[in-house]
């Protein structure tokens, strides 16, 4: 059993949550594409026309990762539970309304850096060439606040008078990507350059008001930044990235695969 007090107890560890945090990416990747099939289809034509050979693998994938993550929740002490991640429920005009404002702010952002931004430099464009087209990559631009951070958006407030729980913290992020122009609270890495790129595709291919309302709907259904249909693809590119940046693949063509399944 590890010890935080020992060192090298401390490195595993360190690397435990890395793996762990690898492995929810590709869970929630897989509840969004689960997500859909609920959203399209019925469980009684799953299991009459679906493919018998996939849905049995499907099931006992699922059941042993249930069996394997139940097993940890029964270890964990019970004032360590997190808080309730259930969706929120609000009526159209209000959803609407939500859109509506973070549309706005998202333009708002964009118009106020996009002066100051730059274009990617030729070593940015190097290392992203593999992943997205000479159009994204000549169109967007870049700004790093160097020390100073994005303060949380001010509808805020009004969010949580109606409930809405667990927003971003915007101010703690490490960028944020509005339409076309990518913001850094940190110092730009490839990483972080790749996920706001990501974004970017994301907003171009939906488009702002589609790109905007799918993000409300998902945040609203799961309570949960990192749940969000388009936030968790992102994470699962940018994973794919770093795990071999040498391997290139076309993130525009991933993005589209998304949205003809209608998965955002």
């Amino acid at each position: 059993m590890f010890s935080w007090d020992d060192p090298d107890d401390r490195i595993a560890i360190v690397q435990m949550d890395a793996e762990l945090h690898h492995a929810e990416l590709e869970l929630i990747s897989a509840q969004c594409a689960t997500h859909q099939l609920r959203l399209r289809f019925s469980i009684d034509d799953l299991a009459r026309f679906g493919e018998r050979s996939i849905l049995r693998k499907a099931i006992a994938a699922a059941s042993d990762l249930n069996d394997y993550y139940s097993s940890i929740e029964k270890l964990i002490p019970r004032e360590a539970a997190g808080p309730n991640t259930g969706g929120t429920m609000l009526p159209e005009e209000q959803i609407s309304r939500a859109t509506e404002r973070v549309l706005a702010y998202l333009r708002e952002q964009r118009d106020r850096h996009y002066a100051a931004g730059e274009p990617l430099s030729a070593e940015h464009k190097a290392l992203m060439r593999p992943f997205f087209s000479p159009g994204i990559l000549d169109r967007v631009r870049i700004v790093e606040l160097g020390g100073a951070r994005l303060p949380n958006p001010s509808f805020y407030s009004e969010a949580k008078a109606l409930g809405i729980a667990n927003l971003p913290q915007v101010t703690h992020m490490a960028s944020l990507t509005f339409v076309d122009v990518v913001v850094f609270n940190e110092r730009i890495t490839e990483r972080d350059l790749f996920h706001g790129l990501v974004h970017a595709v994301q907003f171009q291919l939906l488009g702002p008001e589609r790109y905007t309302r799918a993000f409300v709907d998902g945040f609203l259904r799961t309570n949960s930044h990192f749940t969000v249909p388009l936030e968790a693809h992102t994470f699962a590119l940018e994973s794919k990235f770093v795990q071999n940046p040498a391997e290139g693949f076309s993130v525009e063509e991933q993005v589209r695969i998304w949205i003809r399944e209608r998965r955002y």
